[in-house]
């Protein structure tokens, strides 16, 4: 896992193993040994890999590119949470880790925007309304 996403992200920032170990003061062949999988970098380091790169410490470590339709590791607060299927009515269920991330309860009331060049938009709908109510307040 690490290994993979250390390599997979070096690669998609197009960076070297030379330019990793300059930004870590660490040497080469250490950025290689972690890459095979002989090494693991310590906690502080593998932190400055993630910010380098814009991804979560604990996808950097833990992220699996085949249980997510073979995508690398996703920026920082960007989520893949999987496939929904529409129901006859037009209904989705909405994937538990998404409604733990994102506090989604029963109960509560989404609005669904749509822009028809980029999609769908699911949001809390007491959370779009209060920001509503505060940007009409500042238009008068």
């Amino acid at each position: 896992m690490f290994k993979d996403n250390l390599v997979q992200m070096r690669k998609a920032h197009q960076m070297t193993q030379e330019d990793i170990a300059e930004k870590l003061g660490v040497t080469r062949q250490s950025v290689a040994k972690w890459e095979s999988g002989e090494t693991v970098p310590d906690l502080d380091k593998c932190k400055l890999l993630a910010d380098t790169f814009g991804v979560s410490l604990d996808d950097l470590a833990n992220y699996e590119s085949d249980e997510n339709f073979g995508l690398g590791v996703p920026p920082k607060g960007k989520h893949l949470f999987g496939l929904v299927t529409v129901g006859e009515k037009g209904q989705i269920v909405i994937p538990a880790k998404a409604r733990k991330i994102f506090d989604i309860s029963q109960g509560d009331r989404l609005l669904v925007l749509g822009d028809e060049g980029q999609g769908l938009a699911i949001v809390k709908a007491d959370s779009f309304l209060s920001l509503a109510g505060k940007v009409k307040k500042l238009s008068y």
